[in-house]
């Protein structure tokens, strides 16, 4: 059986498929370092939902990890790289298939539902424990400690998640309907 990120890989994909991952990826990347610069309401999440639901599970896995991991390298690299990267990832494959069974519509309410619940459960679900693994170490993961962790890192958590809601309610119908039209351009079967 082979580890649902590396389908893609046996695929063979072609250049102009790559060459959206690379798009996305550097779109999600222009667009969170200018937030970074002035406040951390960043749409990069909101994007990788979009390119997972426009492109598929494999194109919003990738995109994901490759805007984090380029991302960390202006921002900043350390242990959380790889933590960040594997959410963001989970992030646009859940986006892709959802929507590809049926759960997850291109209809906003659907869509900001889904990013609040991404930026808060997925993402700080995993971030505040792997935290608690950084920077704590092992042996001090105990209940209470993690219990510690989400407290002070909700906050944090619901910026993030009022961060996707806004920018997935603003851009999430008009990126899709121009990426609909590169998909029938180009004949992407991502």
């Amino acid at each position: 059986m082979i580890p649902f990120f590396l389908v893609y890989e046996n695929r063979k994909p072609k250049a102009r498929e790559i060459v959206t991952i690379a798009m996305m990826s550097a779109i999600v990347v222009f667009f969170n370092m200018i937030s970074y610069m002035m406040t951390p309401f960043q749409p990069g999440t909101a994007l990788v939902i979009i390119t997972g639901i426009a492109f598929g599970p494999e194109a919003g896995f990738l995109t994901g990890a490759l805007a984090r991991l380029i991302l960390n390298v202006f921002m900043q690299q350390g242990p959380w790289t790889p933590w960040q990267m594997f959410c963001m990832g989970i992030i646009g494959f859940l986006a892709g298939v959802l929507f590809r069974k049926g759960l997850l519509r291109r209809a906003r309410g659907s869509l900001c539902t889904f990013g609040a619940f991404c930026a808060i459960v997925i993402y700080g679900g995993i971030m505040n424990p792997a935290s608690v693994l950084m920077w704590a170490g092992a042996e001090t993961l105990t209940w209470k400690t993690l219990l510690t962790y989400y407290v002070t890192g909700f906050p944090v958590d619901c910026v993030h998640a009022a961060a996707t809601v806004f920018f997935l309610w603003i851009a999430a119908e008009p990126m899709l309907e121009k990426l609909d039209r590169i998909k029938e351009k180009y004949g992407l079967l991502l």
